[in-house]
């Protein structure tokens, strides 16, 4: 069965009425024949039937043993964290989103928790940054924002070795387009919030594991913390997914257009997108995934917080905001919005600059998406010389 079929196919019809749609079952508790005699489900944080199949299928689309249903992308994150104990060392990724920063350096560490950040880039920095405390080993290919690629085979058979975990945020890939257990990771996670739901109207994070073992660990963290996600919103990352295959398809198309056309702007210093030729660890991209993504980031030769503002704001197809991988384009400054949490020394080193912006990459014709990011270098450069006349008349 060919990938686009196998994600049609693996949303179950309800067996019960034969619905086309999972139902919705928005329930708290369900009646039991006797004290623990029941159909399978006794309380929906424990476990509820639209949440379940949610998370078979996603379990059955990153060819793992076991998914499971989180409130938000960082409620997987926690989970996940939540495997370690005291004293325990994460590797992680250096140019690592945000929001799990702000997680593991300012929750985590003072629970005694060491993180080592290094450029995952390079299967040799992780191996030599693995000690006897290393537990567990963070990648995201492609990273937020500059889009760097690991080789997740390379790095799971350097874990190994060495007894260590490796869990790989999927989330600028999706199922669609990249399986991280099938090149030997224990544990895949998504912001469901992003390509899997794909309209921007929900909230929600996946966990998918290598192993049952493993796969029991992580369920029982998500009974006893409860940071569950609801059935409705199960719902819509179910009806998201239907549709995974051909938008990842579009918006990959898009971006990469997209991404030629930054090349040649005289006012972009760097264009980051793994469909290059250029981009680093480009043919390592190309052998693990199926296309290069909805993700363009690039950086202005105006250095400077105050010029990737004036762009952000001189768009109107592109819509400032913080999140990706919907169907309407998007576009953020990393260094004010979604990495305001990393002190500015880690991102500069990691390659988030000052002057960094993000395209999520829609569905909209790429032509339309074009013509708007050269209205708004237009709009810019007109900006440019309206403060210049300004300054020399004061």
């Amino acid at each position: 069965m060919k990938e686009n079929t196998k994600i049609i196919h693996s949303i179950p019809v309800d067996e019960l009425t034969g619905a086309i749609s999972v139902p919705i079952y928005q329930t708290s508790t369900f009646v039991q024949e006797a004290p623990g005699v029941n159909k399978g489900f006794d309380y929906s944080r424990t476990n509820n039937p639209t949440r379940q199949a949610l998370e078979n299928l996603i379990a059955t689309l990153e060819y793992g043993s076991n998914g499971y249903a989180f409130a938000s992308g960082l409620a997987a994150i926690d989970a996940v964290v939540k495997l370690l104990s005291s004293g325990d060392e994460i590797v992680a990724v250096d140019d690592i989103y945000g929001g799990a920063f702000r997680l593991f350096t300012h929750i985590y560490q003072r629970f005694g928790i060491k993180i080592k950040y290094v450029d995952t880039t390079s299967a040799g920095n992780v191996a030599e940054a693995i000690t006897p405390a290393t537990k567990l080993i963070w990648i995201e290919s492609p990273t937020n924002p500059t889009l760097k690629i690991t080789d997740i085979e390379a790095v799971c058979k350097i874990a190994k070795k060495q007894n260590c975990l490796v869990c790989v945020d999927n989330t600028f890939a999706s199922p669609a387009l990249q399986n991280p257990i099938r090149l030997g990771a224990d544990l895949v996670i998504h912001s469901a919030t992003k390509y899997l739901g794909g309209h921007s109207d929900l909230i929600g994070g996946l966990v998918v594991t290598r192993t049952a073992e493993l796969g029991e660990k992580i369920k029982f963290i998500q009974n006893a913390s409860g940071t569950i996600l609801g059935p409705f919103d199960s719902w819509l990352v179910i009806r998201g997914i239907e549709t995974l295959a051909l938008r990842t398809r579009q918006h990959s198309e898009n971006a990469a257009a997209i991404a030629t056309f930054l090349t040649s702007c005289q006012e972009v210093n760097k264009v980051f997108y793994p469909g290059l030729e250029k981009h680093h660890n480009h043919d390592i991209a190309k052998k693990q995934q199926k296309y290069f993504g909805g993700i363009v980031t690039f950086s202005l030769k105006e250095d400077t917080e105050e010029a990737a503002t004036r762009f952000v704001t001189s768009t109107k197809l592109f819509k400032l905001a913080e999140s990706l991988g919907g169907v309407k384009s998007l576009l953020c400054h990393p260094a004010t919005m979604t990495h305001k949490a990393t002190p500015a020394e880690i991102r500069h080193a990691s390659g988030v600059s000052d002057s960094l912006i993000r395209l999520s990459v829609g569905l909209e014709d790429k032509e339309d998406l074009i013509a708007d990011l050269e209205q708004a270098f237009s709009r810019n450069k007109e900006k440019i010389k309206s403060s210049v006349v300004i300054d020399s008349l004061v």
